[in-house]
């Protein structure tokens, strides 16, 4: 019989904290409430197939069958941008080991010294230099890590985020330095999209109108007139976060950090980030290189707990283990022992002065045993018998 011991290996994704969910085998990553992403999807694919249903057939007839292509095209490339912004690694920071947050904390009270009872103890700060300026590093209390510039921990994902712009409902994740060129065209290209369904069906309405009437047109195209309600209504929403965002990056600036005034307060620091120069700031965060997840989301982690394997094949070269049987004897015969049942007394005796020789005397006296003669072999008498014929 031998024993196989089988370790499972499981991925990281499975131990990662946070307040993340993760599908396809940790392929894709977002954030647990994604009940405003499936509105997202809804509003935008419930236009634009009744946009396709009821708008392109008449347009491409009367107008040009260009116009339904590029519909389409413009359709999958913001579904292509809302998904790769939705399922992406924003740019989460791992936390720190153990052994790691325990350094930081013995460095910290290094520094800071004994802190008098009822003062409250300094800021958990580190300076660094960027671009002849200083910059504050904050310490994290969850994630026990000073934090890099311009990252902030995210409150709903309960993670640190490198370059955190800002956590948005509408694609189920957050923003950071991983995925803000996503965002930023899907919101693009949700503006042209929109704007495109919005005038071809002020379009359509018009052509429509007049062969038949407005009244009847409307009655006609019911899905026209619920489409036309939906990008007007969008409309504004979206076409003005591309504005704001495109402000942002002209700038070289967060969301986080514009709404908390980094680089624009009382004090008026300067960003150490941008280039002063608005071409470089926009092929910065829109052509810059595509950094890699520090996550390891897939990688393997062995399980603490492992699980025995026991198989029963024979093996030959395997000493079988000795047998001991419990007996229910007593170990002086008596009245009521059968005699099938009967130890030998002389083995036991032995054994136990053998048991005697090898265990260290004990500290209390004991009663010494009662001494039972040995039994006399057949062998012993006939000699003993054989002696005294002689003598006589």
């Amino acid at each position: 019989m031998s024993a196989v011991m089988i370790t499972r290996k499981v991925r990281k994704w499975e131990r990662l904290p946070g307040k993340n969910t993760f599908c396809c085998d940790g392929r894709v990553m977002m954030a647990r409430q994604k009940g405003v992403f499936y509105l997202t999807m809804f509003l935008i694919m419930g236009t634009c197939s009744l946009f396709f249903a009821f708008e392109c057939p008449y347009l491409a007839v009367h107008l040009s069958p260009a116009i339904p292509v590029f519909a389409v095209l413009l359709f999958l490339f913001v579904m292509a941008m809302l998904l790769r912004t939705s399922f992406s690694d924003p740019g989460v920071l791992p936390r720190a080991l153990p052994e790691e947050a325990a350094f930081i904390e013995m460095e910290i009270e290094a520094a800071n010294g004994n802190v008098p009872a009822g003062q409250r103890p300094p800021p958990r700060i580190r300076n660094v230099q960027i671009n002849n300026q200083i910059v504050k590093l904050k310490y994290c209390y969850t994630c026990k890590i000073f934090r890099p510039p311009r990252a902030s921990h995210c409150s709903i994902c309960d993670n640190c985020v490198d370059r955190f712009d800002h956590h948005c409902p509408w694609v189920g994740n957050c923003v950071g330095k991983r995925n803000y060129r996503y965002f930023y065209l899907f919101t693009l290209s949700l503006s042209l999209l929109t704007i495109y369904i919005f005038a071809f069906d002020i379009v359509h309405v018009v052509m429509r109108s007049v062969d038949k009437g407005f009244l009847n047109t409307l009655q006609e195209t019911p899905g026209t007139v619920l489409e036309v309600l939906v990008c007007f209504f969008t409309l504004w929403s979206v076409v003005g976060l591309t504005g704001f965002h495109t402000y942002l990056i002209s700038l070289n600036q967060t969301t986080n950090e514009d709404i908390k005034g980094s680089w624009s307060g009382k004090n008026r620091v300067q960003n150490p980030y941008s280039h002063k120069n608005i071409i470089k700031n926009c092929c910065e965060v829109l052509c810059g290189p595509a950094y890699p997840s520090v996550l390891d989301r897939r990688g393997l982690m062995p399980e603490d707990s492992s699980s025995a394997l026991t198989s029963f094949a024979p093996s030959s070269t395997s000493i079988p283990a000795p047998q001991t049987t419990k007996t229910t004897a007593p170990l002086i015969p008596n009245e009521h022992t059968p005699d099938d049942a009967k130890p030998n007394i002389a083995a036991s005796a032995e054994k136990t002065s053998s048991h005697k020789a090898k265990s260290p005397p004990p500290k209390e006296e004991q009663p010494p045993l009662p001494t039972v003669p040995p039994l006399a072999s057949p062998e012993t008498d006939a000699e003993t018998s054989i002696s005294k014929d002689k003598m006589y």
